[in-house]
């Protein structure tokens, strides 16, 4: 009789990670299925792509900017009450987006959607942490909940595609009513409020100014840079917003009280090792993965709905790794796991070197495959070391600062192999045409011929850009094997905890 009330506490533990799981789940597949509804928003607003592009890049930056905001009111406030103030919102706001009218009340409501979806994942990361003890459980939660933020961008296309191709693009925001009131009601019953444990008297406008000024300048050239050209005026102006309003929020940090963010963190090498291990791989694994999309629609011919049939195996893989890898807590050393995990991510990227306009879906199928189990093995340490290293009274702060790196790090990926591909399918065209002759004179064989060369100038430029991807995924897997947790520093008692 006296196990019950522990044995229904720990079920009340795991709803909790399964209510947080859908308000992640929902927020980043938001943002990944509406770039498939572009198209059709194209056509409806009757707007240029260029224009379009600007109802993704609002969001994005809404989002970058606010999520330092959502964690430092989570410690402040209540995380249980900023998670549901945020989900509450972000349900409004899909409600309106799906009766948006032209672009310019899309990119409205799209920005209040990104203010209050950003507050999901600094409160959540917070909520699991001080609900799950610490430990192998702890990581276990993490790794799954983290799984759960990268499947979001998997299943995207594979949900989007049909609806959008049967019910319209409205369909895709309003699909978030239903869900997002089931979770906001589990939030209201399962979750139990928490602060920190810090007294705080004011809160840091003047830093989230700042700090929101720089990330939107860095967020608004990595997304416009290719199309403005790196070295324009335009993008010259963003470097100097970015550098200058940096500098000024990190004068602000080190005078004030209650900073938004606290610098003291990057004094810390286990974080910080950490961050520069979740932005690599990040950098890596989302800055090629999207390319995939566009290969499987440009040279093999697929559609939305095709397309995100191929991701199918890469989320089963990624919801299968992640808890197995969080088993591991506590019996592996967390660097060896992730140093292997991030190894074989690359391993899966580099498969992709091998695509071309003859492969078949188990060619992409394949290398998705091993990239998601690396990368959902070693989901549950990667995630867990910012966990355990910072105190509980500031991991709202702290877990802010992860997802900040991971969306800046996504940005920089997408920028990085963008202008690459490009690049490269340039440098290829003029070595091909150079080392290429048409033993014909007719117009017709010079044009079919014009036309293998730039196919297969653009083939090489995809080949080059995954081995760069892989080969930067396996820098981070060799940078891991010198990091070091905090339970290195401190053996035993919280293993004797665990037993």
């Amino acid at each position: 009789m006296p196990q019950k009330p522990a044995r229904t506490e720990n079920s009340l533990r795991w709803l909790v990670l399964l209510t947080v799981i859908i308000g992640t789940f929902l927020g980043r597949l938001d943002q990944t299925i509406v770039n498939l509804a572009l198209p059709k928003m194209i056509a409806d607003f009757r707007i240029t792509v260029s224009s379009a592009g600007w109802i993704a890049t609002a969001y994005i930056l809404a989002n970058a900017v606010f999520v330092p905001i959502w964690g430092k009111l989570g410690d402040t406030i209540g995380r249980k009450k900023v998670y549901l103030i945020g989900f509450s919102i972000f349900i409004f706001a899909s409600a309106l987006a799906g009766f948006a009218w032209n672009l310019s009340s899309m990119i409205f409501f799209r920005v209040i959607q990104a203010i209050a979806g950003s507050a999901d994942y600094p409160t959540a990361m917070a909520i699991l942490a001080v609900t799950f003890p610490a430990g192998r459980e702890r990581s276990q939660a993490l790794g799954i909940w983290s799984a759960s933020f990268a499947a979001a961008a998997v299943f995207g296309p594979l949900i989007g595609g049909p609806l959008i191709d049967n019910f319209g693009w409205r369909s895709i925001f309003l699909m978030n009513i239903p869900v997002g009131i089931i979770g906001a009601l589990m939030a209201l019953a399962f979750i139990k409020e928490s602060v920190s444990g810090k007294k705080n008297v004011s809160f840091d406008w003047w830093g989230s100014i700042t700090l929101g000024v720089s990330l939107s300048a860095l967020v608004l050239v990595l997304d416009k840079g290719m199309d403005w050209g790196w070295l324009s005026l335009n993008s010259w102006l963003a470097y100097f917003a970015t550098t200058g309003f940096l500098g000024i929020f990190v004068w602000i940090e080190r005078h004030t009280k209650e900073p938004i963010m606290d610098l003291k963190f990057f004094s810390d090498k286990i974080f910080v090792n950490a961050l520069l291990n979740n932005f690599i791989v990040f950098m890596g694994m989302m800055g090629s993965v999207f390319l995939v999309p566009i290969f499987a629609q440009t040279f093999l011919g697929y559609d939305a709905t095709q397309t995100g049939y191929l991701f199918m195996p890469m989320a089963f893989a990624l919801m299968i790794a992640a808890p197995l890898g969080g088993r591991l807590t506590g019996r592996i050393k967390a660097s060896l796991v992730i140093a292997v995990s991030t190894a074989v991510s690359g391993v899966g990227i580099y498969l992709f070197s091998f695509i071309d306009a003859r492969s078949g879906a188990i060619n992409i199928i394949i290398p998705f495959i091993v990239m998601a189990a690396g990368m959902g093995f070693g989901m549950a340490q990667r995630t867990g070391i910012i966990a355990a290293s910072v105190p509980e009274n500031e991991m709202g702060m702290a877990s802010s600062v992860l997802a900040l790196v991971r969306n800046i790090a996504g940005a920089f990926g997408i920028a990085i192999f963008g202008t690459l591909l490009n690049s490269t399918t340039e440098n290829n065209i003029l070595a091909l045409s150079y080392h290429s002759v048409i033993n014909s004179k007719t117009a017709l064989a010079f044009q079919e011929g014009a036309a293998l060369i730039i196919l297969k100038a653009q083939i090489m430029a995809y080949d080059s850009v995954f081995r760069f991807a892989a080969l930067t995924i396996f820098v981070g897997a060799i940078l891991a094997l010198w990091m070091r947790t905090s339970h290195e520093h401190k053996p035993s008692q919280e293993m004797l905890m665990m037993e």
